[in-house]
């Protein structure tokens, strides 16, 4: 009687046996039986690519549009996706992978990512195969000496958001100077209507709206200051551009909800849908929410008014491709983006998800925005700006840290000027 041992030696011969006939039988084969009986499975191996993608609140879900499209177009490929939360997760999951060697294939960040981590040399730069696909005047974000080192794909507007409804009942006229703004503000508290939605809640919200305010009242008229600042020409603590900022803050809070400290996103979406505040210093990735809640609301968005009553309305390139310089597999990141790149039902998709403008060619969203005809109306007018001007200056990790101490002045805790000291005092991480 046979052991088991001596069992599973013959059982493993007989088995490499048929599996060799077999491989002449049918001229191919995918295992390989080797001469101590073990297999090799031969069959080819899905080529796995990293994805890091840092998202924003509108944005997540789209991983699963891209997965599809490329699923079905290249059955050899795996996207393996890692999302973080970009304003607080994707630069330092940057920073790590860099410094352990462990670049992914292909980064989704924000063109302003791209002056951030450019000199680290793990970025790769893009060639015309697929600068094809992007608008000429998206690409300026993403340059650098000339080169560009990223893909901009699709971009979000900021500015005023408006419930056109409550400024109809009212009598109100879309501002363009600050005192315009401020009787607004007035005829609305004297109506019992709420001004101002907001969500001081989250530290980010704060960091975001002091940018809009300094585009319009720094970066407009200095688009280096932040070079000017770091060399010590200038500072927070004496810029009369910046106080205009920080009285904007004040003009904010003090018309806006009791509860707007503990208030966050989700919440404050839902009440600014609901007609429960005239206006929203925000962008359009709050349409997401606000479309979902209640899809007939009525708003427009115009620029936050600056001091010389010449704002403009901000663009944000918002979901933009980098690729890794150290990839194993570059052309299968180039056929992989330029599937992306040129699928006009994906775009429409994502754009439709996360109700964004394309900065592709010839693309656009089946659905417009509700507020479409104001942003084209701005566009038409020259009054539209690029926010990575002003976020190439001054990076955002600097912006969200300094943003995170005007919340502790804003409720109490400390005060302008030490917060503005902090600032200054901390000038060579504001820079890319």
């Amino acid at each position: 009687m046979k052991t088991c041992k001596s069992m599973v030696k013959s059982m493993i011969k007989a088995t490499a046996i048929i599996l060799v006939l077999s491989q002449f039988m049918t001229g191919c084969s995918s295992f390989n039986p080797s001469s101590d009986g073990k297999i090799t499975d031969l069959r080819p191996q899905k080529i796995q690519l990293t994805v890091l993608a840092g998202q924003s609140t509108s944005d997540a879900g789209t991983e699963e549009m891209i997965n599809t499209v490329i699923e079905k177009k290249f059955p050899n490929i795996q996207l393996n996706w890692e999302c973080v939360d970009w304003g607080n997760q994707f630069a330092s999951q940057m920073n790590a992978k860099f410094a352990a060697g462990d670049v992914p294939d292909i980064m989704i960040g924000k063109a302003q990512d791209v002056a951030t981590f450019v000199d680290s040399g793990n970025l790769a730069q893009i060639p015309n195969s697929l600068l094809q696909y992007v608008s000429k005047n998206s690409l300026s974000s993403v340059l650098v000496n000339g080169c560009a080192f990223g893909i901009p794909y699709d971009a979000d507007y900021q500015g005023v958001l408006y419930n056109k409804d409550i400024f109809k009942k009212y009598g109100l006229d879309v501002p363009t100077t600050k005192q315009e703004l401020a009787d607004i503000v007035q005829k609305l508290k004297a109506s019992k209507i709420v001004p101002y939605a907001s969500h001081f809640e989250e530290s980010w919200y704060m960091g975001n709206i002091i940018m809009q305010f300094a585009m319009g009242e720094v970066f407009s008229n200095t688009p280096n200051w932040g070079d000017q600042f770091r060399k010590g020409n200038v500072s927070f603590s004496t810029s009369p551009e910046f106080a205009h900022c920080f009285s904007d803050v004040e003009d904010i809070s003090s018309a806006t909800w009791n509860d707007a400290f503990t208030t966050d996103e989700t919440d404050c979406d839902e009440r600014f849908a609901n007609g429960e505040a005239a206006m929203y210093v925000t962008g359009t990735w709050s349409l997401q929410a606000i479309n979902a809640v209640n899809p007939h609301v009525n708003i427009g968005i115009f620029p936050y008014p600056n001091q010389a009553g010449d704002a403009k309305l901000i663009y944000e390139p918002n979901m933009t491709f980098m690729i890794s310089s150290k990839t194993a597999y570059p052309n299968e990141v180039n056929s992989v983006l330029q599937a992306i790149l040129n699928n006009e039902d994906l775009s429409s998709e994502i754009l439709d998800y996360t109700k964004t403008v394309t900065m592709l060619k010839d693309q656009k969203s089946e659905a417009p925005l509700l507020i479409q005809g104001d942003i084209d109306r701005y566009s038409l007018s020259d009054l539209v700006t690029d926010v990575t001007i002003g976020n190439k200056q001054l990076i955002w990790s600097y912006q969200n840290d300094l943003a995170s101490r005007l919340d502790d002045w804003q409720s109490g805790k400390t005060s302008l000027s030490s917060v503005l000291k902090y600032a200054d005092s901390n000038r060579s991480a504001s820079a890319p």
